[in-house]
């Protein structure tokens, strides 16, 4: 759905994305993350054909971006960090002007503005001003302008920032049924765990290049992520998991090693069975909970492991 080959892009103070190349699939969510200044924004407004880059290729639903950005912003939703309402619009006229923006026929608006409300949960405020709206409910009406053109793809830049625990919750509700419904969609944030519930597949950016080189598999049904911790230290914990058939070892360090294994509980027992005879004082092995801050310090370097 989403392609990007050796991009490029440089403001007059300076290069922000050295080569950048990535693949996204379809129905899928992605994160992208990354310190700050590390191109998140610029990638995604790349993405969007808002930007255009210095060198290197973006491609939109076969679409590209240098060539066709008008047909690609037919195709996308972009919700920006920082994004407008009109306070004294109500749900359905805010979201029946965003119709009319997208080139959505006035005769066929108003059907494209009832639908949008429905799939963001705001059908029953429909006569509600933006102003009258919460934090939450402002956001989601934010997504609705976003989408009433019916998108394949939404790019969303700190969709959460400000949002009260529930109303995360409730945002993450609403990307997974957006998914569901055959949308691809890319969420930037700076905050981890509120990506943990709904992102498959992760983008590290650091210092304006992809780390490790490519999109990392966050979740995986039949090799979920494990975590090792030792009681006293062995250099050869990472080279000894390597060794032993069906584990592709993620991080790991003289005490901690990530890895993703079989679900198979036969398998389970039988590797630390194996760690215990070679040694190994196995203080703890667990189902990683954490997969996407784990995967992250992997990626940029940092020692150890969160548990």
């Amino acid at each position: 759905m989403i392609e990007v080959r050796d991009l490029v892009y440089e403001y007059p103070s300076g290069r922000a994305l050295w080569g950048v190349s990535l693949d996204i699939p379809p129905q899928t969510i992605t994160a992208l993350v990354g310190p700050n200044g590390a191109g998140k924004t610029t990638l995604l407004r790349c993405l969007a054909a808002l930007e255009p880059p210095y060198r290197g290729e973006v491609t939109i639903d076969g679409l590209n971006s240098r060539a066709r950005p008008r047909e690609i912003h037919e195709k996308l939703g972009y919700l920006p960090d920082f994004y407008g309402l009109y306070d004294d619009l109500s749900v359905r006229r805010s979201l029946t002007y965003a119709a009319w923006a997208h080139g959505i026929k006035p005769d066929a608006a108003g059907a494209a503005a009832e639908k949008a409300a429905s799939r963001v949960g705001l059908g029953d405020r429909m006569e509600q001003k933006a102003s009258e709206l919460s934090r939450g409910l402002r956001q989601r009406l934010a997504i609705g302008q976003a989408i009433v053109h019916s998108p394949k793809v939404l790019l969303l830049d700190e969709p959460a920032a400000g949002l009260d625990p529930a109303a995360r919750k409730e945002l993450s509700a609403l990307l997974l049924s957006l998914r569901d419904s055959g949308m691809t969609i890319v969420v930037s944030s700076h905050i981890l765990a509120e990506l943990e519930d709904y992102c498959s597949e992760m983008i590290v950016l650091d210092k304006g290049r992809v780390a490790g080189g490519k999109p990392i598999k966050v979740r995986e049904i039949e090799r979920p992520r494990y975590l090792i911790e030792l009681a006293s230290p062995r250099s050869d914990l990472g080279e000894f998991l390597k060794g032993n058939g069906g584990i592709d070892v993620i991080e790991a360090n003289e005490m901690h090693a990530l890895f993703t294994f079989t679900h198979n509980p036969g398998a389970r027992a039988k590797l630390v069975r194996d760690l215990v005879n070679a040694g190994f004082e196995v203080a703890r092995f667990a189902e990683s909970d954490r997969a996407l801050e784990e995967a992250y310090f992997a990626q940029v370097g940092k020692t150890g492991v969160a548990a």
